[in-house]
């Protein structure tokens, strides 16, 4: 493994690290506010909570630990490794808030890290080339915000579990094209410096796109359970940054039709532990005993 290769996964996982972190202090600041408290009331309320300041911290922390791991690696190999963020999540669970997991849950989170493990070390792609064509970034730009806009507006009907599904998924294209957005970015900024970046789209991209992807995860988090968005943000988002790293920046499994069946197959195996995990996993922050 090069010195790169090294970087790109210390801080990918210490992306899932602050992320687990950040989603645990909110969640829990949240729940501390008197549900009686509204609009401005209710963020007078949280500012209040030093724990929710913790998690927004965490948060900055993440977008520049997620913005190294990209520069120094390919997108294929960054945000697969976010995935390990439900398993830091269950760590907290046990350790701060003395949930009892289920037996189930434990030996996914195991196989899960595993899978992923074998996946950077075996199967992880190229980093490929550093730049593409501008007509390539159109396209894709172009065909995400499509998908993105018709799945919002698809999730003005139907159930709620239907609205939080498809907003979940909406999120996760919205995350996708952000990371390989980050991605050129940071390399502007080593090339061009921090002002020279405000000449070139890819920081204005950014901006619009992260905008756009809190929109929809708030709206996925608000309209229906987690249960239900939290499979697609977490597992989709991966999937589609992978096929974005081939189209955008021309990354390849090494080693021929093997390794890219094997890499195929461990993406597979990772999302469906992902499933089990977030399935299986105490539903709420609150302490208590979860069956065997």
């Amino acid at each position: 493994m090069s010195l790169d290769t090294l970087l790109c996964v210390c801080f990918g996982v210490l992306t899932a690290v602050v992320n687990a972190i950040a989603l645990a202090t909110q969640h829990i600041a949240s729940s501390r506010v008197p549900s009686a408290g509204r609009g401005w009331r209710f963020v007078l309320d949280l500012l209040r909570q030093p724990l929710w300041l913790l998690g927004w911290l965490a948060l900055l922390g993440s977008l520049v630990f997620q913005s190294l791991a990209l520069h120094f690696g390919p997108v294929g190999i960054v945000q697969p490794l976010l995935i390990s963020e439900l398993i830091v999540a269950l760590v907290i669970r046990r350790l701060w808030l003395r949930q009892q997991l289920r037996t189930v849950t434990i030996a996914s989170a195991i196989l899960t890290t595993g899978f992923l493990i074998l996946f950077v070390t075996f199967a992880s792609p190229s980093s490929g080339q550093s730049t593409t064509s501008g007509s390539k970034w159109s396209l894709t730009i172009a065909t995400c915000s499509l998908v993105v806009l018709i799945l919002v507006l698809g999730a003005r009907g139907g159930s709620v579990r239907r609205k939080a599904g498809v907003l979940g998924m909406a999120t996760a294209i919205t995350w996708a094209l952000e990371a390989v957005l980050i991605k050129v970015f940071t390399d502007n900024i080593t090339s061009f410096g921090y002002l020279g970046t405000l000449a070139h789209w890819p920081i204005y991209a950014f901006v619009g796109c992260g905008v756009a992807g809190l929109f929809c995860e708030q709206a996925a988090l608000h309209v229906g359970p987690l249960s239900v968005s939290q499979p697609f943000i977490v597992i989709v988002d991966p999937l589609v940054s992978v096929i974005l790293g081939v189209v955008l920046f021309a990354e390849r499994w090494q080693g021929g039709a093997i390794h890219l069946v094997a890499g195929a197959i461990l993406l597979g195996a990772i999302s469906v532990g992902a499933w089990v995990l977030i399935k299986t996993g105490p539903e709420s922050m609150a302490g208590g005993h979860q069956p065997v």
